[in-house]
C-alpha cells in the first residue's frame, strides 16, 4: 500500500457547510452569525488579550526584571558523562553533539564537576569549573580552554 492509494473510511468526511446561500438551507441571510454586532460583520472580532476595555491581565500584572539579551550561554556537561569515550580520547563540543551528550544550540561548552572520572582524556571546552579540572587533571587528562570569537 502506498500514500497514493489510502483514502477515508465511507461516511467519515461530510462536504463542507455552505452558509449565506438563501432562506431555504436554513443558515441564509445572516449564515449563522446573529443579526447585528461587531461579530456579524466581516472582519469583525477583537485582537488577542482584549477584556471587552477592562485593563488586561498581561498589563495588570507587575513586570520584574529584565533579559540580558548579550548573555552568554553555554551547553553544560559534568565530568561524570564523560566515561562515555575511550581511555586517551579527545573531546570536543562537536564530539559529544555526535554522542548525543549535548545539543549545538548554545554558544559554548562548560565542563562541570559532578561525578568521578576514572578515564584521561584530552578536553576542551570555552569554560571548566574548578572541580572540573582538577578531576581532570587528577585522572591524568588535561583540560584545555578555547577561545571563541565574541564569546565573553
Amino acid at each position: 500500500m502506498r500514500l497514493h492509494e489510502l483514502k477515508a473510511p465511507p461516511g467519515s468526511s461530510r462536504p463542507k457547510k455552505r452558509k449565506g446561500r438563501g432562506a431555504a438551507t436554513g443558515q441564509g441571510k445572516t449564515a449563522g452569525r446573529g443579526m447585528n454586532g461587531q461579530n456579524s460583520r466581516s472582519g469583525g472580532g477583537t485582537r488577542l488579550g482584549f477584556e471587552g476595555g477592562q485593563m488586561p491581565l498581561y498589563r495588570r500584572i507587575p513586570k520584574r526584571g529584565f533579559t540580558n539579551i548579550w548573555r552568554t550561554e553555554y551547553e553544560t556537561v559534568n565530568v561524570s558523562a564523560l566515561d562515555v569515550f575511550d581511555d586517551g580520547a579527545e573531546i570536543t563540543q562537536a564530539t559529544l553533539v555526535e554522542r548525543g551528550l549535548i545539543r549545538k544550540s548554545k554558544n559554548g561548552l562548560k565542563i562541570l564537576g559532578d561525578g568521578d572520572i576514572a578515564k584521561k582524556f584530552t578536553v576542551k571546552a570555552d569554560k571548566f569549573s574548578k572541580t572540573a579540572s582538577e578531576k581532570i587533571e587528577a585522572a591524568g587528562g588535561t583540560a584545555e580552554l578555547i577561545s571563541r570569537e565574541g564569546a565573553k
